[in-house]
Order: C-alpha cells, then sequence, then structure tokens
C-alpha cells in the first residue's frame, strides 16, 4: 500500500484551499483556488501632525479614482478598465478588472478641508491633516 503524507505547510496550504472551496460553495459564489486578495493594498500610519495611508495602484490614473473623507472615514474608489480581449486566449488570469472600494476607518479626527492626494509611479500617498483637537498639546506644569 502506497501511502503519501503532506508535509505541514502543505498540508496547512491545503486545508485553507478547502476551506476557500466550500466556503464559496455555500455562499453561492464562483470559487477560485487562490486566496482571494484585498484591492488595493494600503498602509496607514501618523505622526504628530498627519495621517498618512499609502495605496499600491498600478496602471490607475487620478482620473480612475475617487477619494472621500466622512467623519473618520476614508473611502478609496475606482476602476480597473481590462485591455481589449477580442479574439485571445488566457492561460493565466489573475489582475482583477473592475470597479473597487475600500473603506478605512480613520485612526483620529482629521481636517477634511486640506486633504491632500498624490499619485506616483502606481502608489496612492494621501496626507489627511489631524483635525486641532486631535493633535497632541504639550500641558504647561504649575509649580504650587
Amino acid at each position: 500500500m502506497l501511502t503519501h503524507r503532506f508535509s505541514l505547510p502543505m498540508a496547512s496550504r491545503f486545508e485553507r484551499e478547502m476551506n476557500h472551496l466550500l466556503s464559496s460553495f455555500l455562499d453561492g459564489t464562483p470559487f477560485t483556488t487562490s486566496t482571494p486578495r484585498v484591492f488595493p493594498p494600503i498602509n496607514v500610519w501618523e505622526d504628530a501632525e498627519n495621517v498618512f495611508a499609502e495605496a499600491e495602484l498600478p496602471g490607475l490614473a487620478m482620473s480612475d479614482l475617487e477619494i472621500l473623507v466622512v467623519g473618520n472615514e476614508l473611502t478609496i474608489k475606482g476602476r480597473r478598465g481590462s485591455q481589449d480581449e477580442t479574439n485571445v486566449s488566457y492561460h493565466r488570469r489573475e489582475r482583477g478588472t473592475g470597479e473597487f472600494a475600500r473603506v478605512l476607518t480613520l485612526p483620529t479626527a482629521v481636517n477634511q478641508e486640506k486633504v491632500e492626494a498624490a499619485l506616483k509611479d502606481g502608489v496612492l500617498t494621501i496626507t489627511l491633516p489631524k483635525a486641532e483637537e486631535a493633535k497632541p498639546r504639550k500641558i504647561q506644569i504649575k509649580a504650587s
């Protein structure tokens, strides 16, 4: 009798793929054999004056994007178009197309009137100045 043992990483990947397949089947969505990815990937960080958000958006122009700040939420919306697909046969298709939206809760209140965005080399950088009430204040200590 021939037996095969899965190595731990292979077994773990197999389990993830089976869970993904089963959940796709149960909720009626078409399944794929790859782990779904969130688009666009975003980093968010802050310093004393600003909150920054940086998103990878290769191949998009600013005209493809809409950026909204409402309350403490940042929304990045856009559309990735597809190339002319006339008379083509795909062997692998991993880059998604169509509309996307990411909504992020900001870590602090921001001044919506002064938000700036720049797109360079496929990286969108959004600078969100903190609202005055959210900035750290140094408190003077009085001697008694």
